[in-house]
């Protein structure tokens, strides 16, 4: 007869982590005062771009995910893999819960506004790719099960992206009697995306892994390697916000209202698809890290592809664009509020009831 696996003690925050919603405040701040202060700014982030994405915001995202992936044990990957429950709710969430939450809340709450509802849908369908790495780490989710999710999402995306988009877009309003719209983008695009802002950072943290672990053994490389490059998530989420904010300050200062309708149905959609992807895992009976992994995965989108689609199908002024940019602003303080329920949910998580729920775990901290 087994066991049962005990809980790990809660992981206690570094100081950085604690006052997280503090620096994303300050660094919002920051962006809209450098947006206001120097008129130009945004004309010169945007000089130089890869896949549509201002070259300093494509820096920050690749510095704030590399070191989340230089922690991933890619040697235990295979008991990722084997947990088709976390495979396949995963899928279900993000491909057909997601796209369909966002497309009606997209309709029910912006009914009179069509570029920023397209905008919104678009949004749905990205997937996550950067930022839920993150979360994930700071709620103590299951690292290596974020890490597979992440690609194997990420993939499909490249697969399914442009025909979700003309169903949502095209076939399914055309069905229901709704305005329709067209969205033209080649997987090719796509898949471009997810090469740079995924497989970049994977590279260099497998790479990174291996190499550290070969030359000074994996308990030294964790345990004083990892530490000094960690903080440096958070350096380049940091370094992002502002950019991001600095880049469209004057549209979130010149359109407090149309931000705040985009913010609702936004609001809805992470709250509502994380406490899916929450209730999902207690139910299919699994640990914590990984029913907080199948929470963030599924409540997280991929705003760089967004973005990217948004400004390639209809320009870098259009509402389309504007509501995939409010996507991350809202997204980031969301989700780092979902981290603190999560941390405060876990005191109270019953351990998994059998030794093979524990097979399943891939190392955390």
């Amino acid at each position: 007869m087994t066991t049962a696996t005990q809980p790990q003690a809660p992981a206690r925050l570094s100081t950085l982590d604690r006052w997280l919603p503090v620096w994303i405040g300050l660094a919002m701040v920051a962006g809209l005062l450098l947006g206001r202060l120097i008129p130009g700014l945004g004309t010169a982030l945007s000089a130089i771009e890869i896949d549509g994405i201002s070259l300093p915001i494509a820096i920050g995202l690749l510095v704030m995910m590399y070191p989340v992936l230089a922690k991933v044990r890619y040697d235990r990957l295979d008991t990722v893999t084997s947990d088709r429950r976390l495979l396949g709710s995963s899928l279900v969430l993000n491909w057909i819960v997601g796209p369909a939450l966002m497309f009606a809340l997209a309709w029910l709450l912006l009914p009179d506004l069509p570029e920023y509802r397209t905008g919104l849908i678009i949004v749905g369908l990205a997937r996550c790719i950067a930022m839920v790495i993150i979360w994930n780490d700071l709620a103590c989710g299951d690292r290596d099960a974020a890490a597979v999710l992440v690609a194997i999402n990420s993939l499909f995306q490249v697969v399914a992206f442009a025909a979700l988009g003309w169903f949502y877009l095209t076939v399914l309003p055309g069905w229901l009697g709704l305005a329709q719209a067209d969205l033209d983008v080649s997987a090719w695009q796509i898949a471009k995306s997810v090469l740079i802002f995924l497989g970049v950072p994977l590279l260099a943290g497998y790479l990174t892994r291996r190499g550290g672990e070969r030359r000074w053994g994996r308990e030294r490389y964790e345990e004083s390697f990892l530490p000094k490059i960690g903080p440096w998530a958070l350096y380049g989420l940091l370094f992002t916000i502002v950019l991001l904010f600095a880049l469209q300050g004057e549209a979130i200062t010149s359109k407090p209202g149309d931000v705040a309708r985009i913010a609702l149905p936004l609001l809805a959609y992470f709250a509502i698809m994380w406490g899916i992807g929450y209730a999902t895992g207690r139910l299919l009976g699994m640990s914590y890290e990984r029913t907080t992994t199948l929470a963030f995965t599924a409540s997280g989108n991929n705003f760089e592809l967004a973005i990217a689609v948004a400004i390639a199908t209809f320009g870098a002024t259009s509402g389309q664009a504007l509501a995939g940019v409010v996507g991350p602003l809202i997204e980031v303080p969301v989700l780092v509020g979902l981290v603190y329920v999560s941390l405060a949910l876990r005191r109270r998580f019953t351990p998994p009831s059998s030794a093979v729920e524990a097979t399943h775990q891939g190392a955390n901290r």
